[in-house]
């Protein structure tokens, strides 16, 4: 029991404390750094992707050519994802599968069920009330990097060490887990593979590598849909891998769909705007 609250005791003293949030960063979401970095973003070969494929496949990969190389600024990105105890705290709503909630590890299990729009809602809030670090989705160039760093293969590890890193659906028992519990990345990243799927800022397009910035790209600046990326605890191993792109509208709310945050100092920011 200890263990489950040590994560969320301090979040929940500071959220009956009547301050909600205060001009500090949040108790509870932990931070790794990301050094600035050209990678080379996307598929080069699609043959090593449709190896892995089922043979009734229609799944779209060619949107994740052409590869191409892409310069990042170095960024904070989340060490989890956003959890249930973090987005109670902050938007006093439980989304999702009430037996998610009623888990006896609840606190710890990445919110799902949210839609694109609400983690902009719960984004505003934390930006509201923090005077020094302001916060948002990952760039897709960014999570891509995250997971991946500078690997150019589909995962930054051996397809039969997926189990090790991330809850996928030969593994997870088709229920979500703890953050933290499997292996971080390189960068000690956790569950950026698998457990949830990850919105990120960007719109949907097909064609959109063809046209990015060669520094910080973010993505079109309008469409209808937007990006998700990871897979999740209900995927087969051919969707959790770096390049694959998924999209939908951003009303869109599925139980398998959560997010993680970017952070970066207001300093920085007002200097880069």
């Amino acid at each position: 029991m200890y263990k489950n609250f040590r994560y969320i005791f301090p979040l929940l003293l500071f959220v009956m404390s009547g301050q909600s949030l205060a001009s500090g960063p949040l108790p509870g979401i932990e931070f790794v750094s990301i050094p600035a970095a050209t990678y080379q973003m996307g598929t080069a070969d699609l043959l090593d992707i449709q190896f892995e494929l089922p043979p009734d496949n229609a799944l779209r990969i060619d949107d994740e050519q052409p590869a191409h190389d892409v310069k990042l600024d170095a960024f904070e990105i989340g060490k989890y994802e956003i959890t249930q105890a973090q987005w109670l705290a902050v938007m006093e709503t439980r989304p999702g599968p009430a037996k998610y909630w009623s888990h006896p590890q609840w606190q710890q299990l990445p919110v799902v069920s949210v839609s694109w729009h609400d983690t902009q809602a719960f984004i505003t809030k934390l930006n509201e009330h923090d005077q020094r670090y302001q916060y948002r989705l990952p760039t897709e160039a960014e999570w891509e990097y995250a997971s991946r760093g500078q690997a150019i293969s589909p995962r930054p590890f051996d397809a039969d060490q997926l189990g090790q890193y991330a809850w996928v659906l030969a593994n997870s028992g088709d229920v979500p887990h703890p953050v933290g519990q499997l292996k971080a990345n390189a960068f000690g990243v956790h569950d950026i593979f698998g457990n949830a799927w990850e919105w990120v800022s960007d719109w949907y397009q097909p064609d959109a590598y063809l046209q990015h910035a060669p520094e910080n790209p973010k993505g079109p600046a309008t469409g209808e849909l937007k990006v998700r990326r990871g897979g999740s605890y209900h995927c087969a191993s051919h969707l959790v891998r770096s390049a694959y792109r998924a999209a939908d509208k951003p009303s869109q709310r599925y139980s398998v769909l959560g997010f993680r945050l970017v952070r970066e100092s207001r300093k920085t920011s007002l200097l880069a705007h």
